[in-house]
């Protein structure tokens, strides 16, 4: 079983507009409410690939209420532990005029202790049975980034391999306690190691430090420069595939979703990268986040190249 742990579950509003300015009125010309947060994102992902998952996460209120039954609609059991206040809207806002994306992302649940160990009775629970762990993303208010270090220890002594994507400070915090992936962007990277990293050889002797101090496998998500993965015993390059980007965003939870889906089959790793990448390209072409058409995918996945690097 597949195992999400969202602590901040989300519900992401993309709105296009003709260009971005200030002190006025924007008429937007499409506006789409679809999935936020990686772990939950990335069930989103493998439910429309009709991989069923457990979602397990903090939510509240009517938007909480809506980001579960999206969930379910897509095969994924959603179990979430109610708390105070809403869970939070991220606002997604594509510049037509320029192609860039701004996010706005607001905090808006609040979150007592009692509802974190909840979570965490409710996913130690369900550790038995899990094949796989996706998890990290923010925190809400009440939280501590240690929340994550206590999260991978407990997978790593249920022997549950764990996939952690998360930017700084969380992504220092659960890295300590050696998840069996991380998949930081290059900026995540560049403020996890405390230097901006620009180059294929710069991220790679970067993710190579942290797999000898922390034996924990990297995948670099670059946009629109590709990927790149260090696993145990070899590295790839991944060369984007070109296509026409409606919107970016979920595009790295689509690698969240591949790698969890070669994990939860006991398939090659490569084969997970390569369907990571396959639906991370079709993502880019939806204008919601973590959107996409099966089609687009499989049409995608012959294209993927897993190039040895160095």
């Amino acid at each position: 079983m597949i195992v999400s742990l969202t602590p901040n579950t989300t519900l992401d509003l993309t709105v296009f507009v003709p260009a971005l300015t200030t002190n006025t009125t924007i008429r937007a010309t499409r506006a789409y409410h679809s999935m936020g947060g990686k772990p939950t994102d990335a069930a989103w992902i493998l439910g429309r690939m009709g991989v069923g998952s457990l979602a397990l996460g903090l939510a509240a209120g009517a938007v909480g209420v809506k980001v579960k039954r999206m969930l379910e609609d897509l095969g994924v059991r959603a179990d979430f532990i109610e708390v105070g206040g809403e869970t939070r809207i991220n606002t997604v806002i594509i510049d037509e005029s320029t192609g860039e994306h701004t996010t706005i992302t607001t905090t808006s649940m609040n979150v007592e202790p009692q509802h974190v160990e909840a979570l965490l009775a409710r996913y130690q629970a369900a550790l038995p049975s899990a094949t796989v762990v996706i998890t990290g993303g923010s925190l809400p208010s009440g939280m501590s980034p240690d929340f994550y270090a206590d999260a991978i220890e407990l997978a790593r002594e249920a022997k549950a391999p764990v996939i952690f994507d998360a930017a700084e400070p969380n992504l220092s915090a659960g890295l300590a306690a050696r998840p069996t992936f991380i998949k930081p962007n290059e900026h995540e990277l560049s403020a996890l190691v405390g230097r901006k990293l620009d180059t294929d050889v710069e991220l790679y002797q970067a993710g190579r430090a942290i797999m000898e101090r922390f034996g924990t496998q990297v995948v670099i998500t670059r946009g629109k420069d590709g990927a790149l993965a260090l696993l145990n015993d070899r590295s790839y390059r991944i060369p984007p595939i070109a296509v026409e980007v409606s919107s970016p965003a979920g595009a790295g939870d689509a690698v969240l979703a591949g790698l969890a889906h070669a994990l939860h089959h006991d398939s090659p790793l490569e084969e997970g990268l390569r369907l990571g990448i396959a639906a991370a390209t079709a993502v880019c072409l939806q204008p919601g986040t973590a959107a996409y058409a099966v089609a687009d995918m499989e049409r995608f996945l012959p294209q993927v190249e897993l190039i040895p690097y160095p």
